[in-house]
């Protein structure tokens, strides 16, 4: 019997990524959480809060019984789920864009200092970059959540110290090598001060790393802190998140499914695109692999 395969085009399509091309899907899909972020109040069809107790349990418009007024349907509540989705992706693309750039800069300064002067500074970095990592994150989120006030600057907070680690290790192990070039040898020779060098020499050449690694935990930082929502531990009503609609859905699983099914697609949909995103910029910014 032949074995049944996909039509070329959309083989293509799927496995663009991989082969190189740019992934349209992917980009799209980011694209779409960002507008929803940017424009929510303007493009939801409801106040997210809205609360309409006689339109409570409304399944999606395709299922009998839905309504074309919610497309996605409604919960025990009779919010809007489509609506609440747009709201919880402002919060998660805010959570998400400051984590990533305050880990990001923190990380890359850190890093920067460790590779660039070795010695006692490298070994007491490192070692704090050791130690942070052993530190389960959700452990770490509980025990912050029993002192701090929860809310999105918690989150932010917990994702920043726990994701930083990541980029110092990576840039660390960058400027090691960069240290030992001739353009930043001549820098120094010359007399270029320490700063100018970190901004001029090391800071462009750790760049692109910097962005692929940024595009990767964009989507590990939603599913971050949408767990932590989950648990109670982020995220607090009347704001929407998404971790936060799973933990409201769950216990109707049986009679309202779409609940949880929306926005748990909503988070693989965005983590998965920015995984393949990021890939894409990989495979795009290392001049080996693209030589391959």
């Amino acid at each position: 019997m032949a074995e049944a395969v996909l039509p070329r085009p959309l083989l293509g399509r799927l496995l663009r990524a991989r082969e190189g091309g740019f992934p349209y899907i992917a980009a799209t899909v980011l694209a779409l959480v960002l507008v929803c972020a940017l424009l929510g109040p303007w493009i939801s069809p409801h106040d997210a809060g809205r609360i309409a107790l006689s339109e409570a349990m409304t399944p999606p418009a395709w299922l009998e019984g839905g309504s074309m007024s919610h497309v996605l349907g409604t919960d025990n509540l009779g919010r809007d789920i489509l609506s609440r989705i747009i709201a919880g992706a402002r919060v998660s693309a805010n959570v998400a864009l400051y984590a990533i750039v305050l880990s990001g800069f923190i990380g890359a300064v850190l890093g920067m200092a460790a590779g660039y002067f070795g010695g006692v500074v490298d070994a007491l970095i490192s070692r704090l970059i050791d130690v942070q990592m052993s530190v389960p994150s959700i452990p770490l989120a509980m025990l912050f959540a029993a002192v701090l006030p929860p809310g999105e600057a918690m989150v932010i907070f917990i994702i920043v110290l726990s994701y930083w680690t990541w980029y110092a290790r990576l840039v660390r192990g960058e400027v090691l090598s960069l240290r030992e070039r001739d353009f930043v040898k001549l820098a120094k020779v010359a007399g270029v001060g320490t700063p100018t060098v970190f901004y001029r020499h090391l800071a462009p050449n750790v760049l692109n790393m910097l962005l692929v690694l940024a595009t990767l935990q964009f989507g590990s930082v939603i599913v971050f802190e949408a767990g932590l929502s989950f648990l109670g531990l982020g995220i607090q009503p009347p704001n929407v998140s998404w971790g936060g609609m799973l933990a409201d859905g769950r216990n109707f699983i049986e009679v309202a499914w779409w609940l949880i099914t929306m926005p748990g697609l909503a988070i693989m949909a965005a983590c998965l695109a920015s995984n393949l995103l990021g890939d894409w910029l990989r495979d795009t910014l290392d001049p080996v692999r693209r030589q391959l």
